[in-house]
């Protein structure tokens, strides 16, 4: 144990918003571990803090996840499928009258 010389501050950074597990979206603590942040020893409060840098990590890795599932969501067309035709580009500047026949 650690001499406690100072009381570990609170993780709050001020976007006091709860997802849909009532983990706050600003510094990821619970309901409970928000309310009982006072009554917290120390080390209760260094304890919180840990699951909260997990609850981030997970969070992030969960949005990198999606990101990528995002980026990979690409239809790969089928052997099966008929050619898609490819239009012709007509817009071009050449003047066939130069080419001798």
């Amino acid at each position: 144990m650690q001499l406690e010389f100072f009381d570990v501050p609170s993780p709050c950074i001020g976007i006091c918003q709860s997802d849909d597990k009532g983990q706050c979206l600003g510094c990821f603590r619970t309901r409970d571990e928000r309310q009982s942040w006072t009554t917290l020893t120390s080390d209760d409060k260094q304890k919180v803090i840990k699951r909260c840098l997990q609850r981030k990590k997970r969070k992030d890795g969960k949005i990198k996840a999606k990101v990528i599932e995002q980026e990979m969501d690409v239809v790969q067309p089928s052997l099966l499928d008929p050619p898609a035709k490819k239009l012709l580009d007509n817009s071009s500047d050449l003047d066939f009258g130069d080419f001798d026949l």
